[in-house]
């Protein structure tokens, strides 16, 4: 790697420590580089707060140095107030004479006007090192800007027979057939801290009734989303608990009551772009979706996602309801973790 690569590298690393908290805000950071040593860091940790850069200046104990120093960034610097002020004018400010950025900005108030107005002001900027990493760390950000919806995440587990699940009816007593450890699923409940809504079909939400929450791990609980077209689901089930917010995705009816709000919608071919242009009005970046086939191949049949999380357990059904089915798609990594493999999927 490069000297500039080194530290931009420094930047994402710092940037992931927001993961979960910065949003509808990107995960930023930030160092300032004096005489190749790093003299101050930051990033952003949550929305409302200081922004990567300004926590980098900060940081720095001589101010004198800024002056001669360089300041590198994973995220072109915000030039309009918001509700902090804009990053560019502190950086002005502060007389720093570079700034090496790794990516542009897609929001539409900076899109390469941070980079104009730097240049305006006698700083040397650099763009692009290690635009794909920095894009990919902000995955949720870009596409939620670039392709109006969420980023979409499709998760599922499957025997070693490819099967998601035995034949069960909804109601029926007998319980969900667990096929990964413990462990995965406190790392499923680590991913919905992660992302700002989580989505099940009217179907796993009879057979399963799942809460849809984080209780093994610590952090935000996403949004709750459920489909249920005629408004059957009985009042009883954990979805309807008033616990956590809540969209009902139905035909009948548009209101909110307590946590629990009804999206009309109408179910034909086009529900779920429907939807996800919904959920890109209200300012829902990611959508998590663990429902059952019929709503995971919706989705990938309509070319409607962006990362699918697979694990493959030990156990065999032998019959049962069949995976979905990602056409044509190698997985972009494979983990052993115990006895079970994680792949995921990518869709180029």
């Amino acid at each position: 790697m490069s000297h500039d690569e080194l530290y931009m590298q420094r930047c994402i690393d710092l940037a992931r420590l927001g993961l979960g908290s910065t949003a509808p805000n990107p995960m930023v950071g930030a160092v300032v580089v004096h005489n190749g040593r790093i003299i101050g860091e930051g990033y952003h940790r949550h929305c409302g707060d200081h922004h990567a850069e300004v926590r980098a200046i900060m940081s720095v104990t001589n101010e004198q140095l800024l002056k001669k120093s360089t300041l590198f960034v994973s995220l072109e610097p915000c030039c309009h107030h918001g509700k902090t002020p804009p990053c560019t004018d502190l950086i002005i400010e502060k007389g720093i004479p570079a700034i090496v950025i790794g990516t542009a900005d897609p929001y539409d108030e900076v899109a390469g006007k941070g980079i104009a107005r730097l240049r305006g002001h006698g700083c040397n900027v650099k763009v692009g090192v290690m635009k794909d990493a920095c894009r990919q760390l902000n995955k949720r950000f870009f596409t939620f800007h670039e392709k109006k919806r969420p980023y979409i995440i499709l998760k599922w587990a499957q025997t070693a027979d490819s099967f998601i699940d035995a034949e069960r009816e909804p109601g029926a007593e007998k319980q969900p057939n667990w096929i990964t450890s413990e462990k995965l699923r406190i790392l499923v409940h680590k991913w919905r801290s992660e992302e700002q809504a989580i989505m099940v079909g009217t179907r796993t939400a009879l057979k399963d009734n799942p809460k849809l929450n984080i209780r093994d791990w610590h952090g935000p609980s996403p949004t709750r989303i459920v489909l249920d077209r005629e408004l059957k689901l009985p009042a009883s089930i954990h979805l309807l608990d008033n616990s956590q917010v809540t969209i009902v995705v139905n035909e009948k009816i548009e209101k909110t009551g307590g946590k629990t709000r009804y999206m009309k919608l109408p179910f034909n071919d086009m529900l779920l772009h429907a939807l996800t242009g919904r959920l890109y009005e209200e300012g829902l970046q990611s959508l998590f979706v663990e429902g059952g086939r019929q709503l995971l191949q919706s989705f990938i049949d309509q070319n409607l996602w962006d990362e699918a999380r697979v694990f493959t357990g030990t156990g065999f059904f032998g019959r049962g309801v069949a995976a979905p089915n990602i056409p044509a798609q190698k997985p972009v990594s494979q983990i052993i973790i115990g006895q079970e493999v994680f792949y995921c999927f990518r869709n180029a």
